[in-house]
């Protein structure tokens, strides 16, 4: 039996009893009843909870936790005899591979290479002419290598005439540096954004960027989805009392987003980690807003890079009594030491998505991945088919 992508979290303990689900579980679980689940199907027996290295580098073959595709939009696309193309760079490939596998789709031919000097090279190996053609490439580390491949897959799918392209970018790499917060310094967002849109894209499609204010770089529209919904359905799976729950924002500029979670999961009470520097070269103060005491505490972020704050936040939650904590995030950068910090004790489980692929060393027995595959490839269907994203379950998807 092959190995799944995903894997299962530890057993919960049996004292728990379920959450109680809102609405809102019960259309996403409607919704998503044809897509990849976005949950684990079963426990992997691996040392480290790992995949296979064939799984995790192939990005050929679909992976086993893959149910078929959605059988409405593939009727769709067969019965109009669609020209959606889908290419995938060389950052996520197997993130794309499920995109088109929840479509019913092929992905395209494209040829990416590079020369001794570093140069990259692409050739679409299909006609797109006429084409409306969507490129999956996240702009994750390397940030410069995968972002200089984006550019010049739209210009290659531009010179090659097609008619719309859009440039799918699960991860939005610069996103931070969206303001200037001191004097002399660049807003790398805005020039990432303005590159995209030199080089021919006619839209972009992304999820969880840092900052809302980001879209407002593009002069194109830009179609901005959550990881949200699948990381609630996925805890709303779980057996976790609703009484017991409570969501935490690591810091306070998050809030909004831990407001926006915690209402979503049972309208469950909020706590906010604040930290203090009182000076320079002086020691970070971290004070609790709110009361943790014997709950289960919730960590939600946008990414975890070095995971310095999170780490530091749920050490914070286990000294004010927290009973477990988990840290749920979209983009999962994981620089160093993250895995350390991680997998050190702190956390019950970290779960994140597959915005960003996880190398096979940085996998640990508290990491569950879920799949973002169907709510991006529902998006895609709805930009190509000129669809609304306001109509129940996917009014969260962001697509006006």
């Amino acid at each position: 039996m092959s190995t799944p992508y995903l894997h299962s979290a530890p057993t919960p303990s049996p004292s728990f009893s379920p959450i109680t689900t809102s609405r809102f579980f019960q259309t996403s679980r409607v919704a998503f009843r044809n897509a990849v689940r976005c949950k684990a199907i079963e426990a992997v027996q691996l040392e480290n909870g790992r995949p296979s290295a064939n799984e995790v580098a192939g990005g050929n073959a679909i992976p086993s936790y893959v149910v078929a595709p959605n059988a409405r939009i593939r009727d769709l696309v067969h019965r109009n005899d669609t020209r959606l193309r889908i290419f995938s760079g060389t950052a996520n490939p197997a993130l794309s591979q499920e995109i088109a596998c929840y479509l019913g789709l092929e992905l395209g031919k494209i040829k990416i290479k590079r020369f001794a000097d570093g140069e990259i090279y692409v050739q679409l190996q299909e006609s797109v002419r006429g084409c409306d053609v969507f490129l999956v490439q996240p702009t994750c580390p390397p940030a410069n290598e995968n972002l200089m491949e984006l550019l010049i897959m739209i210009d290659a799918c531009r010179r090659a005439s097609a008619k719309n392209i859009t440039a799918v970018i699960p991860y939005f790499g610069y996103a931070r540096a969206d303001r200037k917060t001191q004097g002399r310094e660049s807003i790398a967002a805005k020039l990432v954004a303005n590159l995209i849109t030199e080089a021919g894209a006619n839209r972009v499609l992304a999820c969880d960027l840092h900052s809302g204010q980001s879209m407002g770089y593009f002069d194109i529209p830009v179609d901005h989805v959550y990881g949200q919904p699948v990381i609630l359905d996925y805890l709303a799976s779980k057996t976790i009392c609703s009484d017991d729950l409570v969501v935490v924002s690591p810091d306070v500029g998050g809030v909004a987003r831990a407001r926006a979670f915690a209402k979503k999961l049972s309208d469950a009470p909020l706590a906010i980690v604040d930290k203090r520097r009182h000076g320079h070269n002086v020691a970070e103060v971290m004070n609790l807003i709110g009361d943790v005491r014997g709950k289960v505490a919730v960590m939600v972020d946008d990414m975890i890079d070095t995971a310095g704050t999170i780490a530091k936040g749920a050490a914070l939650l286990h000294q004010e009594g927290a009973r477990e904590v988990y840290a749920c995030t979209t983009h999962a950068v994981f620089s160093p030491p993250a895995i350390e910090r991680l997998s050190s004790g702190l956390f019950q489980e970290v779960i994140i998505t597959n915005t960003i692929p996880v190398a096979e060393q940085n996998y640990f027995p508290q990491l569950t991945v879920l799949s973002v595959a169907n709510l991006l490839g529902e998006t895609v269907w709805r930009v190509h088919d000129d669809c609304s994203g306001g109509i129940e379950p996917y009014s969260s998807l962001g697509i006006d």
